[in-house]
């Protein structure tokens, strides 16, 4: 029985040496290297080449090196019986809010135009919006989503959310499923993409939400590149119905040269860092979940496959 770690592009040296570090009796196999596919039980992965699991007869558990598993269940090819786990972890959670609630600062204290403006050698002051006059609005209120709310509020800001499913959350109003987004959408000054991605919220944002925010809102989507229709951003912000957009994820990772993000004055970019996995922090849970199945027990954070998350 062996464990199997997929993450093409990335060394997974780091990783084996903090499973090793550990738990040493663990038997860990390398996808670039050679290795025996009858004898893999359980696959760590990031963006595996599609199709691979179905090559590995005694595969029981595939576990997100993440908190996203859209890259896992994209596969249309994976067995029914296989479980999927994802990644759930306080340092991700506070990154995540960290950043986030950064992004909002650095729109209301116009940060990104001073940035600009100092390159060009312009003094120019501003006025900015304060916290407490601002409601934030949050696409998907899973863990993510309220931690980000709940940093947010105690920052000062007024803030609501929206998910598939009706929550009840303590600082945080919530609106649920399609009858209630357009409430959700007309008053959120600042709107956040914390949502799961998968086939019905693929471009959920898009023309249709963007025209019912009102007019000067301004965009973080620190969720998936797949959520965004980059046509209908551009458009938006060229018509100056959206004040900007801070972009974290994109469709196409590395974002490509030539891409007109890069050069557009109303888009601000970061290369998919809001939050980054930490091998040290994550092991302990993967093996938690890899001793489980051997031994029978119900795994933790797995994911249900109709939904998506």
């Amino acid at each position: 029985m062996s464990l199997l770690i997929v993450c093409p592009g990335r060394d997974p040296g780091t990783w084996i040496r903090e499973l090793k570090r550990e738990d040493s009796s663990v038997e860990i196999e390398r996808f670039d290297e050679d290795h025996k596919k009858e004898e893999v039980e359980f696959i760590l992965s990031w963006n595996h080449p599609r199709g691979i699991f179905q090559d590995y007869p005694n595969l029981k558990v595939i576990a997100s090196m993440g908190a996203g598993v859209d890259h896992i269940i994209s596969d249309p090819d994976i067995p029914e019986n296989i479980k999927i786990t994802k990644v759930i972890d306080d340092s991700l959670e506070g990154d995540m809010s960290n950043f986030v609630l950064m992004q909002c600062l650095n729109y209301l204290r116009n940060t990104y135009r001073f940035y600009r403006n100092q390159q060009k050698h312009t003094w120019d002051k501003r006025m900015y919006r304060r916290p407490e006059n601002t409601i934030v609005g949050i696409l998907g209120m899973g863990i993510l989503g309220q931690v980000v709310g709940e940093k947010l509020f105690n920052n000062g800001f007024k803030v609501q959310g929206w998910s598939a499913s009706e929550k009840d959350l303590e600082n945080i109003k919530t609106y649920a499923g399609d009858s209630n987004l357009n409430q959700f959408l007309k008053n959120s000054a600042i709107l956040i993409c914390l949502l799961p991605l998968t086939s019905e919220t693929e471009n959920f944002l898009n023309r249709e939400v963007f025209q019912k925010l009102p007019k000067g809102a301004y965009l973080i989507n620190v969720a998936r590149g797949g959520h965004l229709n980059e046509d209908d951003l551009i458009e938006f912000l060229d018509n100056e119905h959206l004040a900007g957009a801070a972009l974290d994820v994109f469709k196409t990772e590395p974002l490509p040269e030539d891409h007109v993000f890069w050069e557009h004055s109303k888009i601000h970019i970061t290369s998919h860092v809001a939050s980054i996995t930490h091998p040290e922090s994550i092991v302990p849970q993967i093996l938690e979940n890899y001793q489980r199945m051997k031994t029978g027990k119900k795994l933790k954070h797995t994911i249900d496959r109709d939904k998506g998350y």
